[in-house]
């Protein structure tokens, strides 16, 4: 099976559809969390370095700290898309959006309430906007992966021609 995933994924197509959800997450976040949870927008950053920096990202307002909550998120959305396009993966725009966004919920799920048991503060971040967020990075990360899914074919043809 592992076989199968590494020669029939896209895999120049996944840190696209990444970056580009992971962007559109994290501009959801820090643009209506001041608008809608009334907090300042990089609590948003500092919970995502507190994943590796501890509690003390929570209370300090450092650069260092925000960097590290970016450099973290996106990790994260990599990961998270490196999955929705393995079971996604030549299924579909449709699905691709449908099946990416019931991703992004149980991504959602397992971030806050399995997240809190390592990271207990997690829970403070609990919001309408979090789960609406995943919900929707999901549904990108699916559908410009499922977009880009031909990326690698030319590739693949190229290569086969030769054999």
């Amino acid at each position: 099976m592992l076989q199968a995933i590494q020669q029939n994924v896209a895999w120049r197509a996944i840190p696209f559809a990444g970056l580009i959800a992971g962007t559109v997450f994290l501009i959801m976040m820090l643009v209506l969390s001041p608008l809608l949870l009334q907090i300042n927008p990089s609590i948003i950053l500092r919970y995502f370095a507190s994943l590796v920096m501890g509690t003390s990202a929570l209370v300090t307002d450092n650069t260092s700290f925000l960097l590290v909550g970016v450099l973290v998120h996106y990790g994260l959305s990599l990961i998270f898309t490196l999955i929705i396009a393995i079971v996604v993966h030549k299924w579909g725009l449709g699905v691709g959006i449908v099946g990416g966004a019931i991703l992004g919920l149980s991504f959602y799920g397992i971030n806050l309430y399995a997240g809190t048991l390592i990271f207990d503060w997690f829970f403070a971040i609990d919001s309408p906007l979090l789960v609406i967020s995943h919900i929707v990075f999901g549904a990108v990360a699916g559908g410009v992966y499922e977009t880009l899914d031909h990326y690698d074919e030319p590739l693949l043809k190229g290569a086969n021609d030769e054999l």
